[in-house]
């Protein structure tokens, strides 16, 4: 079962701490799915929120469709996403404790079907973002004298 990505949300991991990932269908409307498959789609911005027992996608933004209608629906729409009753009754019980929220980390297709990648995630502080470089950059060094010895 191939998946095709369409859009990522690359600051999401740089900025949150993702705990725990999950499987969301998505509803859309008119030809927002031909404009995703164009890789029409900014993640700036966007979350998810749970209002009553429903999970809604906030700013994200899918242009217009070049060859769409008069009627093509606003770029940044509320979306709702489709899940489980039991997923959502989870999701409910994780983001009530203070500092996790609902981050979207990736829309992609499956089996013909526009899916989302939802995160549970608790934002990270700027020291934090601060000691992730630090490790990346010890570790380009590592590999750096590695390449360098293997010579």
């Amino acid at each position: 079962m191939a998946t095709k990505v369409l859009a990522t949300n690359r600051k999401a991991r740089r900025d949150y701490f993702i705990l725990e990932t999950l499987e969301a269908g998505i509803v859309l409307k008119g030809a927002e799915v031909k404009s995703l498959r164009r890789g029409k789609a900014s993640f700036s911005d966007s979350y998810a929120s749970l209002e009553g027992e429903e999970v809604w996608l906030h700013n994200l933004h899918i242009a217009a469709y070049d060859q769409g209608s008069v009627f093509n629906p606003p770029p940044t729409r509320s979306r709702k996403l489709l899940l489980h009753k039991r997923e959502i009754k989870k999701l409910i019980g994780q983001t009530a404790e203070k500092g996790y929220t609902l981050v979207p980390l990736k829309i992609y297709l499956k089996r013909g079907m526009v899916k989302l990648e939802l995160a549970v995630a608790r934002g990270k502080k700027y020291h934090d973002k601060r000691q992730a470089i630090k490790k990346r950059e010890v570790e380009r060094e590592i590999a750096r004298l590695s390449s360098r010895r293997r010579r």
